[in-house]
């Protein structure tokens, strides 16, 4: 590590310094992501297997309460807007066809999961958009550099050009190094959240096919 930045130019290790930050970055976000992309699928599994077995929809109102993960946030948004859409009061955000506001408000939870998803995304994709492009400006910098010095000695024999060029060369090959990860982390972590939003996208579905049967507004008496 010592020899990686013994390098002459102070630049050249200050974009080393900054590549090495963004790929600690990098890792961190792709790993916090990792685990909580299989904590999601335990929940949302447990969730599913429990919410579809229930007898009836009282008690599949009972389960989504008591349940964790996107698909019950999901289900809990979907059961408290039809308990308002049963009370007898009412105002402007919940006037129109029962079926539309309930709809509405299942979509725009959807988004809100999505979003919180979406976080971290946009990070690596600058970091693997960037990357390469820092560790570019620090290799040309320090062939710069090299030369300058190269120059100023008088001497451009192939073991004294070789040495700081070879230097100045690994700032586009950590670029590289840690452009990679970020793109591949960002695509896969993309496409699972296209999977993530398929899913709920199929819930919201089933749970108004279910809502419509309860008659949405009577729904909350519905099971009882």
């Amino acid at each position: 590590m010592n020899e990686l930045f013994a390098v002459d130019s102070s630049i050249v290790a200050a974009t080393l310094v900054i590549l090495l930050s963004l790929s600690v970055v990098t890792w961190t976000i792709a790993l916090f992501k990792l685990w909580r992309q299989v904590q999601d699928k335990k929940l949302n599994r447990a969730f599913h297997d429990k919410f579809w077995g229930a007898r009836d929809w009282r008690e599949g109102e009972e389960i989504a309460t008591q349940g964790f993960g996107d698909v019950a946030k999901l289900a809990q948004a979907g059961f408290a807007e039809i308990n308002v859409l049963s009370s007898t009061s009412q105002d402007l955000l919940h006037s129109g066809a029962p079926q539309d506001v309930l709809e509405r408000l299942l979509r725009q939870q959807m988004e809100n999961i999505k979003r919180y998803h979406e976080r971290g995304l946009a990070e690596l994709a600058t970091i693997g958009s960037t990357a390469p492009f820092v560790g570019l400006f620090g290799t040309v910098w320090g062939i710069m550099h090299a030369l300058q010095n190269i120059g100023q000695s008088g001497a451009a024999s192939l073991d004294v050009v070789a040495g700081p060029i070879g230097e100045a060369l690994i700032a586009t090959a950590i670029g590289i190094a840690t452009a990679l990860p970020a793109v591949l982390s960002y695509n896969y972590f993309l496409r699972n959240l296209k999977l993530r939003t398929t899913e709920l996208e199929n819930f919201t579905h089933d749970f108004m096919r279910l809502a419509t049967k309860q008659d949405v507004r009577g729904a909350q008496h519905g099971g009882q």
